[in-house]
């Protein structure tokens, strides 16, 4: 049997005027999910545990079985894990994006973008090193990872610093929200010894002469110390794989004894390779029992304020990803499908939202057979169906059909 999650991030919205009042779930046209939707079960499923923030960490550690309650401990050291750095217990590990920040007409600061304009990572990489070379010591590392997304280990340093996800105030003042509490007056010092690093940077410099948004100062969040947990070869004998190009994603994949597929044209954008994607999963499922896929282009759309995006990348998610596995599925035997996000990422907000999120699974039995009932994969569908996981941590037994302990 071949057990398969399709992870479309933060797919799950409000309605938006832009669409006449649909969700981009219902605007858009995808047959392959409403299929699913109409064979299988259908239903909602809280990611987000109460009082837990809703980022893509707890939700995509809920959907592969992990109660965040339990084990999370924050989402820089996922990330850590992903790029293979060795982590020691009293390390603090700090999320660093490459942001851009603007002064306003009143002169504040505001959060103009929080990827530099999605910078590229052969260009953060050369500002990360050099951000590196000056600031590394025994107290602090630095290590590049994918565009904007970095990483920051602070050697002893304090776990209850007060920080604020950058991607939760785009467009907003950063007054307020720079860090707070213990370790905070040294994070400080390195975001204006960074900016001055930055203020000069050849990089910089070639990205305002093409008209594309600088990176002018860095921005510490989601921290913490690296956490344990269990395999899912430990818990339902499978051996598995993830295909992601956000280090986040791969990095839970690393924890719970995946194997980390890398597939060239995946960006974790809008202009990903979807279409490689779904041969890549067919292809890493021919030795495997399990596959996480995900695909992070929708929840980008939404943190741009771009519905019609988010329309353009779930249907290229159900045409390229699902198109493309459910035609080669059948042909490696048995198999069991979840397609959900991780949590709600409204376009009106650009940011998560912690409310369930719908889900949908189904066998490849099921699929071969009239569809037992008329549904299309849309967050209302979702809700009139009855069906609601509040722990949404044992959902994946549900996939595994493994009754809950």
């Amino acid at each position: 049997m071949k057990y398969v999650i399709v992870h479309g991030d933060g797919m799950a919205d409000w309605p938006c005027p832009e669409l006449g009042g649909k969700t981009p779930l219902q605007a858009a046209r995808k047959p392959n999910m409403d299929r699913i939707a109409s064979c299988g079960e259908l239903g909602l499923v809280a990611t987000i545990p109460r009082g837990m923030p809703p980022g893509s960490d707890v939700g995509t550690m809920t959907m592969l079985g992990y109660d965040p309650q339990r084990y999370h401990t924050g989402r820089a050291p996922i990330e850590a894990a992903s790029m293979g750095l060795s982590i020691a217990p009293d390390d603090v590990v700090f999320r660093m994006n490459l942001v851009t920040l603007n002064t306003a007409a009143d002169g504040s600061t505001v959060m103009g973008d929080f990827t530099s304009g999605h910078i590229s990572s052969e260009e953060a990489a050369q500002i990360v090193h050099d951000i590196a070379k000056r600031l590394d010591g025994k107290e602090f590392e630095f290590h590049h990872g994918v565009s904007y997304r970095h990483i920051m280990v602070w050697h002893g340093g304090p776990v209850d610093t007060v920080l604020t996800p950058p991607h939760d105030i785009s467009d907003k003042t950063v007054d307020g929200h720079l860090p707070r509490g213990p370790g905070a007056e040294r994070l400080r010092d390195l975001m204006a010894e960074a900016a001055d690093i930055l203020s000069r940077h050849p990089v910089n410099e070639a990205r305002r002469a093409n008209g594309k948004p600088p990176a002018t100062s860095v921005w510490f969040w989601g921290q913490g110390k690296r956490p344990a947990i269990p395999t899912l070869r430990q818990r339902f004998g499978a051996d598995g794989a993830v295909i992601s190009a956000v280090d986040l994603v791969n990095g839970l994949g690393r924890l719970a004894g995946l194997e980390v597929i890398k597939v060239p044209g995946a960006t974790g954008f809008l202009d990903t390779d979807y279409a490689a994607k779904g041969r890549y999963a067919l292809d890493a499922l021919k030795d495997r029992d399990f596959l996480l896929v995900h695909i992070e282009a929708p929840d980008e759309a939404a943190h741009m304020g771009r519905p019609d995006f988010k329309v353009e990348a779930i249907e290229r998610i159900d045409e390229l990803v699902l198109g493309t596995m459910l035609k080669g599925l059948p042909g490696l035997g048995a198999f069991r499908m979840l397609l959900m996000p991780d949590h709600a990422t409204p376009c009106k907000l650009k940011t998560h939202s912690n409310e369930p999120v719908p889900f949908a699974m189904v066998s490849g039995e099921a699929l071969g057979q009239p569809p037992t009932a008329v549904r299309r994969y849309t967050e209302e569908d979702a809700a009139a169906s009855g069906l609601m996981v509040g722990d949404g941590h044992a959902l994946i037994e549900r996939l595994f059909q493994k009754p809950s302990a």
